[in-house]
Order: C-alpha cells, then structure tokens, then sequence
C-alpha cells in the first residue's frame, strides 16, 4: 500500500510538472516563475472555455477574474493624494504629489490608459496603481488614469470615445490650471490595449485644428495597433507564448468589435478583411515596414478578402492607428515605444516605429530581446519579474528627459 501511495504522488508530481512546463526561450530571466504564472493563466482559459461551452458564463466574464484579483481601493498616503473624479462622465483617478511645493511651479501630467485587450484591466488593478504613484513621486507628475468602459459589453468605438472625451476634458486649460498642469508637459501612455488607445486618441487630437493643449510626447508599451493582419512574423512565432498567445489576442480584437463568433472564426484564419479594409493593407505590409532581423524566415503573402461577414470598423484608424496615412502622422509629437521579442504584438510596435520614422517623427524605440508580453504588470509579489523593474526604470526615465 506504501508502494502503491508513492508511485501515486509521483505520478500526480510528474502531471502536473507536466502541465506547468511551457517551452520558454532560454534567453528570458526567471522562466520557471514565468511557467507558473502562464499555468494559471492558461487553467483559467480553459475554466473560461469549459464555461461558455456550457452556457454557464460568457469567456470574457470568467477572464475578468484576473482584474479583481489584482483589484485594490487607490488610497492616499503620506506622499501621494489619490482622488476618483469624473470628468465629462467618465471615471478617472488622479494622483497627485502631496509634497510642499511652490505655487507658482507647474507640474508634469501623464494621462495612462491600462491595458487588458479592451475587456479586462483597470485602473485600480494594484500594479497599475504602483505605476501611478512612482510617476507621481519620480517625474513629480499628476497622473490621470481612466477607467474606460469594456468590451463585449461595450464595443468600439466606446472604449476610444471614453478615453477622448476624458483626455480633451482634461486639456481644458482651467482644467490643467485646478491640477497645477503646465500646457506643454503633457504626455499620452498606455500598454497593450492601452498602447492602442493612446495612439489612437494622440492621432485624434492632431487633427484638431482647435484643440489648442497638444500632447508633447506619447508613449506606447507593446501596443496593439492593427487588426487587418493577424498573422504577421510575431504573431506566428509566438502564437504560443506567454503571456498572450495569438488564440487570446485574436479573441480580443473580435470581443472588442463584435460578439458575432463567426468573426471570430474569420479572424483567427486571417480571412477577415473586407474591400475596405484590404486597402489599408499597404499601411501594414511586413515585408515593407519591418525591418529585416525580425522577419526571420518567415514569407509575406498578400491576404485574402473575405466575401462573407465582415467589419467595417477593421478600416477605421480609431481601432487600428497603423494604418493612419502619412499626413497625420507627420504631425504627431516626440513618441516612445517599448516592444518584446517574445509578443504577438512585436510587429505592431516595430512597424510603427517605421511608419513615424518616415513621417519625420522623433521616435525613441526600446526593444527587449528577453522580454514578453505584460512584462511591466509583473512588478508585485507572487509574481514579480526583474525585467519588469528594469522596464519601468527606463521607460520613467524617458518620461523624465522628455516630458
């Protein structure tokens, strides 16, 4: 009975080593802790899979279960004053340094915008607020950070109409006056989806001739910035990664457009553009925009038009700022963007960096060779990564040379 008791524990052992081990390039820091984490990432995609398959609960709702185990209530501290405002309807937190300081001195804003592909994230999530609070007390910034509202309930446009009527409320110049805001220091950040959204609100406020505070500097961490081709060379090296394989990248472009599953089933072959969209292709062309070492060994092929269902919105430059023409990006402030070798989203950042570079803008491009997706959430126990610290480091110090 031992006997039989020991070979079972290590059987169950060797199962669940089994499960946990992911292959993971050896080039990343800390890839067991990265394995552990992706296994409850992935247990919780397959519960959430289990549960719409039975009809007990949409995808997106069980996922939702990462934000409010990350959630936390934002307090003021002894440094940092944090209040919840709502300006033009929609939720914000502002975080504000309660350090003595001269009246006549104007501060630094960053305006963040979270990530968690448009359906999951928030403001308050505790790594998040960490972010808000060294921003505050490194850079001396006041620090708005939106609480946009989320797909499936909420699809595009309405995630990017929130950020815009918040970000434009906020650029009044009373406004900017209550927070003690300097006019010309204002920046635009977001990761991920939030990389996307301050892209595409950055574009937006350019070609407003009246708007009449302007964005110095924008800064974009791993981006998502086009939906037309899901296939490109990172999107097919790492469509099994952590910490965002392509399966949960692509269900997050179609939640955010729609909950029709058939686009769904369009995108995740790649057959999804329409003749509207087809012709901002162009915009996107890998074998154009991106540099030679990333292409590896991979070939472009042009894509296919989809005669079936198709989505409008895969042509609008409000989800997709990739495929912005020249003549607005030539407008857009001095820019910073972080990308990872090890994202889906590698190309997205990488041929914008191109596309801006082109137009004539100032372009500061952070490429981490052992990086991957979501690394700067990673900056709290249990899951709490070097890489992460190092990221926020230098992406802070950027803020503090250009803002």
């Amino acid at each position: 009975m031992r006997s039989t008791g020991t070979f079972v524990f290590l059987c169950m052992c060797a199962l669940t080593a089994y499960y946990i081990y992911t292959p993971v390039p050896e080039n990343i820091e800390q890839r067991w802790k990265l394995m552990i984490t992706d296994c409850f990432f992935r247990s919780l995609g397959h519960l959430a899979d289990l549960s719409e398959l039975l009809g007990l609960a949409d995808y997106m709702d069980v996922m939702m279960l990462v934000t409010f185990l990350e959630r936390v209530v934002p307090v003021s501290d002894e440094r940092v004053k944090v209040t919840e405002a709502s300006f033009d309807g929609v939720e914000v937190l502002v975080y504000e340094s309660r350090l003595d300081r001269r009246k006549s001195e104007k501060r630094r804003s960053v305006i963040y915008l979270h990530g968690g592909g448009w359906c999951l994230g928030s403001a308050k999530m505790g790594p998040y607020d960490l972010l808000a609070r060294q921003m505050v007390t490194e850079l001396d910034a006041v620090v708005v950070s939106i609480e946009y509202r989320l797909a499936p309930l909420h699809h595009f446009p309405v995630p990017f109409d929130d950020v815009y009527h918040a970000v434009k409320y906020f650029l009044q110049p009373d406004v900017l006056d209550r927070y003690e805001v300097d006019p010309e220091r204002v920046a635009v950040s977001g990761d991920s989806a939030g990389g996307n959204l301050a892209a595409v609100v950055t574009q937006q406020l350019h070609l407003e001739p009246d708007q009449l505070v302007k964005i110095k500097v924008q800064a974009l961490i791993y981006p998502a910035l086009q939906a037309l081709d899901l296939n490109t060379p990172s999107y097919q090296q790492n469509r099994h990664m952590p910490i965002l394989p392509r399966t949960l990248m692509v269900r997050f472009w179609s939640e955010y457009f729609t909950s029709d599953k058939s686009i769904l089933t369009s995108m995740m072959t790649n057959k999804h553009n329409s003749a509207e969209s087809a012709a901002m292709l162009k915009f996107v062309n890998w074998s154009i925009f991106l540099p030679e070492p990333y292409r590896r060994t991979y070939n472009y092929s042009a894509l296919s038009i989809s005669t079936d269902k198709t989505l409008l919105s895969l042509a609008d430059p409000r989800a997709s700022p990739l495929i912005a023409p020249d003549a607005v990006l030539h407008h857009l402030p001095k820019t910073y963007i972080l990308t990872c070798e090890y994202d889906v989203l590698r190309d997205d950042g990488v041929m914008y960096v191109t596309r801006l570079r082109l137009a004539g803008v100032n372009v500061t491009h952070e490429h981490y060779e052992e990086g991957f997706h979501g690394t700067i959430m990673f900056t709290m126990w249990p899951t709490e990564f070097q890489i992460a610290h190092r990221m926020t480091d230098n992406y802070l110090l950027w803020l503090r040379e250009n803002l």
